[in-house]
């Protein structure tokens, strides 16, 4: 199954693309579902109003609008009664669903759990994702790693082995206890968490970037490119839209039209090999199937898988052993389009924090690291290289 989540800089017309995307997927004979969580971009764009059920477009199209506040509330709902003796016990008053509105975040997690389902559903052979901007997609995606990670550390699963006294010990105190009702919502929780990564994390999933050819496109791209790769994420293709018709006879219009190319160079040069789509300007904002249809070129509306599964399937974190030669093993990370400035790097016990910009990510270092000393890292050719040097403590003697 494929999943392409379409995000990129706001106001440069993601959603048209994304619903663009959507449906060449379908002319080309896929069972194509469109996701959005917009309220109005999507639904202009298509020019019909979209259901919180899947709705019909075209022949082998459907689109479906996430509602957060819906999803929030069935959650919420759900969690009040599964913990009303906890609630009873603090002489809490239950909350009505008509008096419940979604906190921030909310969207994110109805968002993924829209994706999950479509995917569990099996009847799409191509979800596209009308995503957020690219920062907020960066953290989506990082989403349900993160909240597994906090789990972990917060309820941690050998702490769970204590469960069957529970109820023995419930029987003891004449109440309920409420810990056995925190660690099974947190199993619950983390089978959806873990259901919802293993989607991200699935061969078939890439992300496309839109832009303009605007004088900071390159720079915005950069970072949105730089905060995907350290989380994972695959760049399948940048779409840069809007471009205005080359020599034309009125100056202005030459103008605008020469900058465009300019930017549309700088462009090419910061995603190198990553193919670029050109999405010419129609001189109208589209509407209707028809437009969208005009958008893409052959090559801008293929949506199938570009490269190997397997090389597509594989961890981009790779251990390079250097030990015969240099004494090191080297742990190679990919960051395209990371800068020098903006990186950081810290080592907490068996984990290492990796920042780039206003994105971090934390790993678990693979076992034979963990018994190693961080001596040095450098970033070359958007490849950050993190240098461990064998600990004699802790490395097995002849090895």
């Amino acid at each position: 199954m494929r999943t392409v989540l379409v995000t990129g800089a706001g106001g440069a017309g993601r959603s048209t693309l994304a619903a663009a995307t959507a449906l060449a997927a379908a002319r080309q004979g896929a069972r194509t579902l469109l996701l959005t969580g917009e309220s109005s971009a999507p639904q202009t764009v298509l020019g019909t109003e979209l259901s919180t059920t899947a709705t019909e477009l075209a022949p082998r199209l459907h689109a479906r609008r996430v509602d957060p506040g819906d999803r929030f509330r069935t959650e919420f709902l759900a969690f009040q009664d599964r913990a009303g003796a906890a609630l009873d016990l603090l002489g809490a008053t239950p909350l009505d669903a008509d008096e419940l509105t979604e906190l921030p975040g909310a969207a994110s997690f109805a968002l993924l759990h829209a994706l999950r389902a479509a995917h569990t559903s099996g009847s799409w052979d191509t979800v596209v994702v009308d995503a957020p901007p690219a920062d907020e997609t960066i953290h989506l995606l990082a989403l349900p790693a993160q909240v597994r990670r906090y789990l972990r550390r917060l309820l941690p699963a050998e702490r769970q082995a204590a469960r069957a006294l529970r109820p023995v010990l419930a029987q003891l105190a004449g109440v309920p206890m409420p810990a056995q009702k925190l660690y099974e919502a947190a199993d619950r929780w983390e089978q959806e968490l873990a259901a919802v990564q293993a989607v991200i994390d699935a061969p078939g999933t890439t992300v496309r970037l839109v832009t303009d050819a605007g004088p900071v496109a390159a720079g915005t791209l950069r970072a949105a490119r730089a905060g995907l790769a350290l989380h994972g994420r695959r760049t399948d293709a940048v779409l840069v839209n809007r471009l205005l018709p080359t020599g034309s006879a009125d100056p202005f219009l030459a103008a605008l039209s020469g900058a465009q190319q300019e930017a549309l160079t700088v462009l090419r040069e910061e995603v190198a090999g990553v193919p670029v789509h050109e999405v010419a300007h129609l001189g109208r904002d589209p509407r209707g199937l028809d437009a969208l249809a005009a958008l893409l070129d052959a090559d801008a509306a293929r949506v199938g898988a570009t490269t190997d599964t397997a090389a597509r399937a594989a961890d981009p974190w790779t251990v390079e052993d250097r030990l015969a030669d240099d004494g090191l093993l080297v742990w190679r990370v990919p960051l395209p389009g990371a800068a020098r400035e903006g990186l950081g790097l810290v080592r907490r016990g068996d984990e290492i924090v990796v920042t780039v910009g206003r994105h971090r990510r934390i790993r678990t270092l693979p076992s034979a690291l963990r018994r190693c000393t961080v001596t040095g890292a450098g970033l070359r050719e958007g490849v950050l290289q993190i240098r461990f040097t064998p600990d004699p403590a802790l490395w097995p003697e002849g090895s």
